[in-house]
C-alpha cells in the first residue's frame, strides 16, 4: 500500500468461523472464505487475496465475532538521506 502507512491485516485461522462477516464487511471485495482449506475446528476460514490492496479500514475487524482478525499499521517516516523508516503505531 503505497502512502503514510503500510497495513498488515493477520487471520487467526484457527478462531476463525467462516461465518463471512469480514468478507461482506470489506469495501474493496479482499476477502473471501476458503472454499479448500479447513481449520482444526472444521470450518473453512476467512482469506485475504491481495494483502498490498487492503487499506486497513478495520471493518473486519470490527465485524469478527470471534476476535480472529488483526490489523497491524505500520507508520512510514521519510528521513533525510531519502529511505524509509518504519515506527510501529
Amino acid at each position: 500500500m503505497a502512502g503514510k502507512y503500510a497495513v498488515t491485516l493477520l487471520i487467526n485461522y484457527e478462531h476463525c468461523k467462516g461465518c463471512g462477516l469480514c468478507v461482506a464487511s470489506c469495501p474493496l471485495g479482499l476477502l473471501a472464505i476458503s472454499e479448500n482449506e479447513l481449520n482444526n475446528r472444521g470450518f473453512h476460514p476467512a482469506c485475504l487475496h491481495d494483502e498490498d490492496e487492503c487499506i486497513g479500514c478495520g471493518n473486519c475487524f470490527e465485524m469478527c465475532p470471534d476476535f480472529a482478525i488483526s490489523i497491524e499499521k505500520v507508520l512510514k517516516e521519510k528521513v533525510s538521506d531519502g529511505q524509509n523508516i518504519d515506527e510501529r503505531q
